[in-house]
């Protein structure tokens, strides 16, 4: 009997849902609904760079992008679903109450961005993640081995214990903590209270200092010694961690309906996109898959004996079973890659946007129109005009740590930089120094793996910028000195959250099965320009000076 396969994956802005064919990992349908109080700006302060984001954005996405999904698939398709897989941002966690609810669905915080998921781009706990480091750094134990040996702000105990400093009246309800990839399956299945969530082993690892090692979490003693807020936090969470194919329960009878599926359908464990993106992406030994949007992230894994107990400094973690099941994960990422395009375009429209709507010459109508064409051409245009340049023109150097750096060797609050400019220096000119200046980051995190044994054979890629822009991935293939396979798979995080899937339905045995029987292969090759690359491993040599001196 056939079997399909739902694949949620929560992204920055949108919940995205396919159904899949379990057999061949064919896409039946998909729908995509944004989030919309995100859309609309609530609850965010880019200046304090503080990004929060409601659970009803996540919840009303859900039935919404599911229901369309399957009202776009054939008649009969629903009742043939065996398992649903969701994967989400992360770190985004929210505090909670002892129930396991989010405190933004109290009524007294349903406006409080504190009481809201936590976006993972939120920097606000700086200070928190500095003062982790720092007292893991005194510990018998460093907690933060396993995670490249630095705490990010973008993670969940600076991010819980900034939010119990800076709200008392949050601090009063909040009993505990609950990542969004951990919490939509225990909605899924009722299971929220916070001693029975099934919790992901890919988010715990990487992003809340857990590991078998020492026993799940670090100890009680390690937190009050943080800050006597957090006594008592570590009993109301969790010691055991579970991969993605593992099944958290059945639907019920709430959610089937509100979705229009069986309660026999299966829930698997949550993990975090980029990670499931990888399995979508066919990640296998001695490839890394690069998730490439408005931030990067990349993945991957490696058999227990290569890695030797290994620790590879400056990544955002390896963690055994983060990825695939019985392989060591490894995570790495940009803090900005498509966000540094976008900035730069902000820049360039700002007249447009400011001045033509002041224009006396042309109705209003007209006005609208020209304005969506011009800024919906600056960026084709911009790389276009960039692509004429030759390598060796490349004049202008740049930084790529607009929104700080994550790896190797996170660092918040580090900014991003332009050096060379003259009166000659045009907008394309600048484009591409911050086109090479991503592609510049991305080499340093293949750099850091290579330098500790771990062998790259080849890069896959996926994400909107690898079907958008050739000029970047060209200049992106130029500067690794490495082929890019594309991966043909446009929802690849949702396709590996399908994947996760079928294992959990019983379906197929294993990931790496779902995989070969799921997987959708690849549309493009891209590969560098030898006499590009050479020029490039110069110029590189000139970032890494700079980042030394910046």
């Amino acid at each position: 009997m056939k079997k399909y396969v739902i694949g949620l994956d929560y992204g920055t802005d949108s919940c995205r849902a396919i159904v899949a064919d379990s057999a061949t990992g064919e896409e039946i349908a998909s729908s995509v609904k944004y989030y919309p109080r995100w859309a609309a700006g609530k609850y965010c302060d880019a200046g304090a760079n503080r990004y929060r984001q409601h659970p009803l954005d996540y919840t009303e996405t859900l039935e919404s992008s599911v229901r369309e999904a399957l009202e776009r698939s054939p008649a009969g398709t629903a009742s043939l679903v065996a398992g649903i897989g969701v994967d989400t941002t992360g770190s985004t966690p929210v505090l909670t109450d002892d129930r396991g609810v989010p405190l933004a669905l109290l009524p007294e915080f349903a406006e409080n961005p504190n009481a809201m998921f936590i976006l993972w781009k939120d920097h606000t706990a700086i200070a928190e993640a500095a003062e982790i480091n720092a007292l893991s750094k005194r510990w018998d134990t460093d907690y933060t081995a396993c995670s490249g040996g630095v705490y990010s702000p973008e993670w969940v105990w600076a991010k819980a214990l900034h939010v119990l400093r800076s709200d008392g009246e949050v601090r009063k309800a909040a009993r505990s903590w609950v990542e969004h990839c951990d919490w939509i399956p225990a909605l899924l299945t009722g299971n929220t209270r916070p001693e029975n969530i099934l919790r992901s082993r890919c988010a715990a690892g990487h992003k809340a200092l857990w590991h078998a090692d020492w026993g799940g979490l670090p100890p009680e003693a390690f937190f009050t010694a943080l800050d006597p807020l957090l006594s008592g936090w570590r009993a109301c969470l969790f010691t055991e961690t579970f991969p993605g194919d593992r099944s958290v329960g059945k639907l019920t009878k709430e959610w089937a309906e509100r979705l229009g599926l069986s309660t026999e359908t299966t829930v698997a464990a949550g993990v975090l996109d980029c990670h499931t993106g990888a399995v979508g992406a066919q990640i296998a030994p001695g490839v890394m898959v690069r998730v490439i949007g408005t931030s990067t992230c990349d993945v991957m894994v490696a058999s227990r004996e290569e890695i030797a107990g290994r620790l590879i400094p400056g990544i955002c973690g390896q963690v055994d079973g983060s990825v695939i099941p019985g392989m060591v994960g490894l995570e790495a990422g940009q803090s900005a890659f498509g966000d540094v395009y976008a900035w730069f375009k902000r820049v360039v429209e700002w007249p447009v946007k400011h001045l033509l709507s002041r224009s006396q010459l042309i109705d209003e109508a007209l006005k609208s129109r020209l304005t969506e064409e011009i800024l919906s051409g600056i960026l084709p245009a911009l790389s276009e005009e960039a692509g004429k340049i030759p390598a060796h023109e490349s004049s202008i150097l740049a930084t790529d740590w607009l929104n700080g750096r994550r790896t190797p060797d996170a660092d918040p609050l580090l900014k991003g930089t332009l050096t060379g400019l003259t009166l000659g220096s045009s907008a394309p000119l600048i484009f591409r120094a911050l086109v090479e200046a991503t592609a510049y980051g991305s080499k340093a995190i293949a750099d850091r793996f290579i330098e500790n044994g771990l062998q790259i054979g080849e890069v896959t890629a996926i994400g909107g910028i690898t079907h958008k822009s050739p000029f970047v991935m060209q200049t992106l293939a130029n500067v690794l000195g490495m082929s890019i396979k594309v991966s043909k798979a446009e929802q690849a995080c949702a396709l590996g959250s399908a994947m996760f899937a079928a294992v959990a339905s019983g379906v197929h045995p294993t990931v790496g099965e779902a995989q070969k029987a799921m997987g959708r292969g690849f549309s493009d090759v891209w590969r560098p320009d030898p006499a590009a690359n050479r020029i490039y491993a110069g110029l590189y040599e000139k970032y890494r000076a700079m980042g030394k001196w910046a």
